[in-house]
C-alpha cells in the first residue's frame, strides 16, 4: 500500500500536541525549548502549514544575475508584476503572489519563515537596498486589469539572485530554498557553469527539492545542438535531477510584452526525442497547476520528513536528551538520597533496663487468672525489698542520671554529628558543579540555613517521649512475635505459668544474679554480656522446672532453644528502636532538602511515563511510513 498525502498529513497533525505534552511532563529537566529545535522548526513552519488540509504549493523562481528570473515570474503570474530591465536590475528582496484570499486562511510568517512581510504597493520596491529580509506580497485580483487570478493552491516567488556578492544575498536565497516546494531554475548559457549557482542548487538537490529547468536566452534553432551539452554539465555539477526542460529563445520584445514561448524538451534527451522536436509552446503556468499535487508535496516535504527523524539532530536526539536527564537525576537523587547522606556507623542503645521494663510490662498485661496474681504479689514484695537498696546506693554514688536522660544526651550528640555531615556533604556536592544540583543547593545552603534547621531539630528532639517510643515499639514487636510465632509464644507462656509456681526459687536466682532487687540497686552499670548471662542462668533454672513439669519434648523442641531465641530477639528489639530513631532523622531531613528528594526521584521516571512512550510510539510509526516514502521514490526513479 502507497504512501498517501493523507497518511502523512495525518500522522504530523498528531505529533505536535504529543510533543507538547512531553515538552510539559519533562518542565524539570530545564532542557531548551522546543523552539530552539531546528527539526521542531520544520515541523511547526512547514510541515504542519504544508501538509494541512488548506496545503498548497510554493513555487520560487531562481538563478543567478541578469538571466531573466522577473521575465519567467511575470509569465507565471500572467501579468507584469515585477520589474524587468534590459540591464541587470538586480532584484534585493523577494517578492510573492498569492491566491485571492490566501492571507486570510494562513499565517503568512509562518509559510515564509525568516523573512519580514510587507504589502506590495509597486514593482520597484524589491529593488531597493535594506538589511532587513523583506518579502513583498499582494494577492493575485482579477478585477483589475490585465491580472489573472492564481490557482488555488500555488505561490509564486521572484526571487534575488543566488550569485549575488552581497553575502546577505546568499541568505535570503537560502530563506527562499527553504520555504519552497518546487524551484523554477532559470539558466542562461552564460551562467550554468557558474560556480555560486550550482553551490546553491547542490543545497537544493540535498533536500530533495523538485526542480523545472528553463534554459532562457537561446538563440534558436542554433542552440539545440548545445543546450543538452549545458544542461548535462549543470546535471552534474549539481546533482540536480529535472523534473521538466523548458528552453527559451532570446527574444526582448517577446519578454517585455510577457509573450515570450517555452518549448518542453525531453530530459534526459534521446536521438528520437531530437528528431522530433516540437515547436508548439506551452504554458508554465499549466503546467505547474497540473502537478500531481500530492505526489509532489511528498517529494519535496520528503527532506523536511527526514529531519525529524534523524538520529542524532531530530526528535531521537531529543528523546535521548531526555533519557540523559532523567538519568542524571536519578543519580543525583541517588548522592541526595537520605540512607547516604545521613550515614550513621553506630546509633546508641537504649537502657536495657527500661526495655526490659517495657516487656515485662507487656508480658504481665497478658496473665491471667493465679498466674498474674502470683507473679503481681512477687513483684510487689520485689519492689518493697529494693527500696532500702535503692536509698543505700544513693547515699554511696549520690543520685543516678535517669536512664532516658542519659540516652537522650547521647542520641543528640549522634543526630548533631550526622547533621554535620549532611551540610558538609551537601557543601561537597555544590562545589563540584553538578548544574542540576548547583542552583537547587544553593537555595538548600544559603544564609544561616544550618542553624535554623540544628535549632528546629533540637525542639523537635526535646519534644520526643522516648519512654512512649519504647512502649510502643515493644507492643508491635512482641505483638507481631504472638501472631507470627504462636508456638514459641505458648511455649514462653507455659514457662511462665510453671515460674508462677515456682517463684521463690526463681526469685533467689534473679536477686545472686544481678536481676533481682541488688542487680538493679547496687549494679546499674551491668553491661550487655552480663544481662545476656543473666538471662541464659535464669531460663536454664526455669528450664530446669519445665522438665519436670512438661516432659522431655519441651526440653529438646524448646527450652534448649529459647535463651537463644530470647537474645535474638532482645537484639532486634534494640534494633528496631534504632532504625525507628534513624527514619525520624531522615525524615527531619526532609524539612532541609524540601521537595528536592522527591523532584529528583519524578524526574528520574520520565522516560517511563506515557507521554515519553507516546511520542516513542509515534516516532516509530513516522520512521516506518517515511521508510516507505522513500521505498517507493526510489522505485519511481
Amino acid at each position: 500500500m502507497s504512501v498517501t498525502f493523507a497518511d502523512c498529513s495525518q500522522k504530523i497533525s498528531q505529533l505536535l500536541p504529543a510533543l507538547k505534552q512531553l515538552e510539559r511532563s519533562v518542565a524539570a529537566l530545564e532542557l531548551p525549548p522546543l523552539e530552539t529545535h531546528e527539526w521542531f522548526q520544520v515541523l511547526v513552519r512547514r510541515l504542519l502549514p504544508q501538509l494541512g488540509d488548506d496545503s498548497f504549493l510554493v513555487v520560487a523562481v531562481v538563478g543567478g544575475t541578469n538571466i531573466g528570473k522577473s521575465v519567467i515570474f511575470n509569465h507565471l503570474a500572467g501579468f507584469r508584476a515585477s520589474a524587468t530591465s534590459p540591464l541587470a536590475s538586480g532584484t534585493k528582496h523577494a517578492t510573492v503572489l498569492l491566491p485571492q484570499g490566501f492571507s486570510q486562511k494562513h499565517q503568512l510568517p509562518e509559510v515564509f519563515p525568516g523573512f519580514t512581510l510587507m504589502p506590495w504597493e509597486n514593482a520597484e520596491q524589491a529593488l531597493e537596498e535594506n538589511e532587513q529580509h523583506l518579502l513583498f506580497w499582494r494577492e493575485c485580483d482579477a478585477t483589475r486589469i490585465g491580472e489573472t487570478d492564481l490557482p488555488d493552491n500555488l505561490l509564486v516567488l521572484d526571487t534575488p539572485d543566488v550569485d549575488s556578492v552581497a553575502v546577505v544575498n546568499w541568505e535570503r536565497a537560502d530563506h527562499v530554498r527553504q520555504c519552497a516546494d518546487v524551484l523554477v531554475a532559470v539558466l542562461t548559457q552564460q551562467k550554468y557553469n557558474d560556480a555560486a549557482v550550482k553551490k546553491f542548487f547542490r543545497k537544493a538537490a540535498e533536500e530533495n527539492k523538485l526542480v523545472f529547468l528553463v534554459f532562457n536566452q537561446c538563440l534558436l534553432p542554433e542552440d539545440e545542438a548545445y543546450w543538452p551539452i549545458w544542461v548535462e554539465t549543470f546535471c552534474k555539477e549539481t546533482g540536480i535531477d529535472p523534473a521538466a526542460l523548458f528552453i527559451a529563445p532570446s527574444d526582448r520584445r517577446a519578454a517585455e510584452a510577457n509573450s515570450l514561448p517555452f518549448y518542453e524538451r525531453q530530459w534526459p534527451t534521446t536521438e528520437a526525442a531530437t528528431n522530433s522536436v516540437s515547436d508548439t509552446p506551452v504554458d508554465l503556468m499549466r503546467e505547474l497547476s497540473e502537478l500531481r499535487f500530492g505526489e509532489i508535496k511528498l517529494q519535496t516535504l520528503q527532506g523536511s520528513l527526514q529531519q525529524l527523524v534523524d538520529p542524532n539532530r531530530g526528535i531521537p536526539g531529543w528523546l535521548a536528551e531526555i533519557r540523559k536527564g532523567s538519568k542524571q537525576f536519578a543519580e543525583a537523587g541517588e548522592i541526595l538520597s537520605t540512607e547516604r547522606l545521613a550515614k550513621i556507623d553506630r546509633w546508641p542503645n537504649i537502657p536495657n533496663r527500661t526495655l526490659i521494663g517495657h516487656i515485662r510490662s507487656w508480658w504481665g498485661e497478658q496473665r491471667e487468672g493465679w498466674t498474674a496474681s502470683v507473679h503481681n504479689f512477687y513483684n510487689g514484695v520485689g519492689r518493697i525489698v529494693s527500696t532500702p537498696f535503692q536509698f543505700i546506693r544513693k547515699q554511696l554514688v549520690g543520685p543516678e542520671e535517669p536512664p532516658l536522660d542519659a540516652y537522650r544526651k547521647q542520641e543528640w550528640d549522634t543526630i548533631l554529628q550526622s547533621v554535620e555531615r549532611v551540610f558538609e556533604r551537601l557543601t561537597w556536592i555544590r562545589d563540584i558543579g553538578n548544574p542540576l544540583l548547583v542552583p537547587r543547593l544553593e537555595k538548600i545552603l544559603a544564609g544561616d540555613a544550618r542553624s535554623k534547621f540544628i535549632e528546629h531539630l533540637r525542639e523537635r528532639h526535646n519534644a520526643v517521649d522516648f519512654d512512649a517510643e519504647i512502649a510502643t515499639l515493644v507492643d508491635q514487636q512482641l505483638r507481631e512475635f504472638r501472631q507470627n510465632s504462636p508456638d514459641y509464644y505458648e511455649f514462653f507462656r507455659r514457662i511462665d505459668t510453671v515460674a508462677a509456681a515456682a517463684r521463690p526459687a526463681v526469685s533467689v536466682v534473679l536477686f545472686m544474679t544481678g536481676m533481682g532487687p541488688v542487680g538493679d540497686t547496687l549494679m546499674p552499670a551491668v553491661t550487655d554480656t552480663a544481662l545476656q548471662s543473666a538471662l541464659h542462668f535464669t531460663g536454664e533454672a526455669v528450664g530446669a522446672t519445665v522438665l519436670t513439669t512438661v516432659g522431655d519434648k519441651v526440653i529438646s523442641d524448646g527450652a534448649s532453644t529459647s535463651v537463644g531465641y530470647i537474645e535474638a530477639q532482645f537484639r532486634r528489639l534494640h534494633t528496631a528502636f534504632a532504625q525507628r530513631r534513624a527514619d525520624w532523622l531522615a525524615h527531619e531531613l526532609q524539612i532541609v532538602m524540601d521537595s528536592l528528594p522527591q523532584e529528583l526521584a519524578a524526574a528520574a521516571q520520565l522516560p517511563n511515563q506515557s507521554e515519553f512512550g507516546n511520542v516513542s510510539t509515534q516516532l516509530h510509526e513516522l520512521q516506518s511510513l517515511i521508510a516507505r516514502l522513500s521505498a517507493e521514490s526510489a522505485s519511481m526513479s
